[in-house]
This record gives structure tokens, C-alpha cells and sequence, in this order.
């Protein structure tokens, strides 16, 4: 601390010795010792307190940062990240089941007296005459509405052939 050599501590210590005298001097090195000792213990306290203050603000420092890490919750980020993306699938999942329900049955109120309308015929059977289709039992519509293709195109040509011998 101080660089003081075994030379300059002869020289205070005749010093002392000339100015205080020989019947003081251990007393006074006593008086001394008891000083620098409650020097040393303050400045020991006040290192201790001010250790102290700063574990305190670290540690406080610390337990924000640990307080933060508990309200992290990567699983309540993720759901907020993904929310559009769920209320999208929400949409298609409703698009589909709208989709794929059954439309529900159709009640027409039907008169007695009515009689069902006739589909409408287009090309070849549309030449066709209601007398010559009713002498037929298997009509070109019922094959149709059965899914018979290749049935109904045959059954369509001889009826215009049929149609056209008659003209």
C-alpha cells in the first residue's frame, strides 16, 4: 500500500520516540492499533453492505428475469401465431360439412288433379312421337334415368329410322 522501506521506519520511529518520549510511546502505539483496527472493521462493514446491495440488485435483476421466464409460454405464442391459421381451417372444415350434408328433401304441394310434366326432349327423341314411344315398353327416358347410355342411343336410332319409314 504505502512504500515505506525498513530505512523510513527508523527514522519515524525515532522521531516518535524524541517527540512523544519513552514513557507515552506504547501507549500511544496502542491508541494507534485500536484506530487502524476500528478503521479496518468499518471499512470492512461498508464493503460488506455495499456486497450486499449489489447481490440485491442482481438478485432482484434475477428473479425478474426468472419471473419473465415463467410468464413464457411458447405454447400460448404458437396459439396466437397460428389463430388465423385455425380460424381458416374453421372455414373449410364448415365449407366441407355444408358440402357433403344431404340437402334435405323437397315437399311440393301437389293438386290431386295435376299431372307430373313431361321432361323436355331435345334431338333425336324430340322427333319421336308419344304414339310411338307408348307402344314401347321400355322407354328412351327410362333407360336414360337408368344410366343405360349405350341402350338409349340404340333404342334412339331405330325410333328415328322407325320415323322416317312412316314419313
Amino acid at each position: 500500500m504505502f512504500d515505506i522501506g525498513w530505512a523510513e521506519l527508523m527514522v519515524v520511529a525515532v522521531i516518535l520516540i524524541v517527540v512523544v518520549g519513552p514513557k507515552d510511546l506504547p501507549r500511544m502505539l496502542r491508541t494507534f492499533g485500536r484506530v487502524t483496527s476500528q478503521m479496518r472493521s468499518m471499512a470492512s462493514d461498508f464493503r460488506k453492505q455495499f456486497d450486499e446491495a449489489l447481490k440485491d440488485a442482481e438478485l432482484d435483476e434475477v428473479r425478474k428475469t426468472a419471473s419473465d421466464m415463467r410468464k413464457l409460454d411458447p405454447r400460448q405464442q404458437m396459439r396466437d401465431a397460428l389463430n388465423p391459421m385455425r380460424q381458416i381451417g374453421d372455414d373449410i372444415r364448415s365449407s366441407l360439412n355444408s358440402a357433403t350434408e344431404a340437402p334435405p328433401p323437397r315437399t311440393e304441394a301437389r293438386s290431386e288433379g295435376a299431372v307430373p310434366e313431361q321432361p323436355v326432349k331435345t334431338g333425336a327423341t324430340a322427333a319421336v312421337s308419344p304414339e310411338a314411344s307408348a307402344g314401347h315398353s321400355d322407354s328412351t327416358s327410362e333407360k336414360a334415368s337408368r344410366g343405360d347410355a349405350a341402350d338409349t342411343n340404340s333404342e334412339t336410332e331405330r325410333k328415328s329410322q322407325a320415323v322416317e319409314r312412316q314419313a
